[in-house]
């Protein structure tokens, strides 16, 4: 059976890739309704068409890189040893939250329970890099008592 961690780097896999398929969709998408676009009588009207799906292109590109820079990221956490700190691949078990530290990929539920799969980089996976079982770590208001790090 898959242990706890692989289980939530599997669902934080399943949500990149999906976000990479969407984009890439959304991408071909507008690739095809600029090639069908053809020229009319109102030239205006076409190059501002034009420029709208090449904008399109241009943001999708810039999602799509960087949906490929979490994906780099987060099988760099693949198999991370547990250790006495949390560092990047930690399942920091608290009571008011479970947070896998990987990728921000928001909730997710394994058998019934509740993880926050959040980036390194982000404001509390900043505050939790370092803490070691038994820190008491303040964020947004709430206390985070760290019970155990897998």
């Amino acid at each position: 059976m898959p242990t706890l961690k692989s289980q939530l780097y599997q669902l934080c896999l399943n949500f990149i890739q999906n976000r990479i398929e969407n984009i890439e969709y959304s991408l071909q998408q507008a690739r095809q309704a600029s090639n069908d676009d053809t020229k009319s009588s109102a030239g205006d009207k076409y190059e501002t068409t034009r420029e709208m799906m090449q904008q399109e292109m241009d943001r999708n590109n810039k999602l799509l890189y960087e949906a490929g820079q979490q994906k780099i990221a987060l099988q760099q956490v693949e198999n991370v040893d547990v250790a006495k700190t949390i560092k990047n691949g930690s399942l920091v078990l608290t009571p008011k939250g479970n947070f896998y530290i990987s990728i921000s990929a928001g909730e997710l539920n394994v058998d019934g329970q509740k993880f926050f799969a959040v980036s390194q980089a982000a404001p509390i996976g900043k505050l939790f890099m370092g803490a070691k079982v038994g820190d008491e770590l303040s964020f947004n208001g709430n206390k985070y008592l760290v019970q155990e790090i897998l």
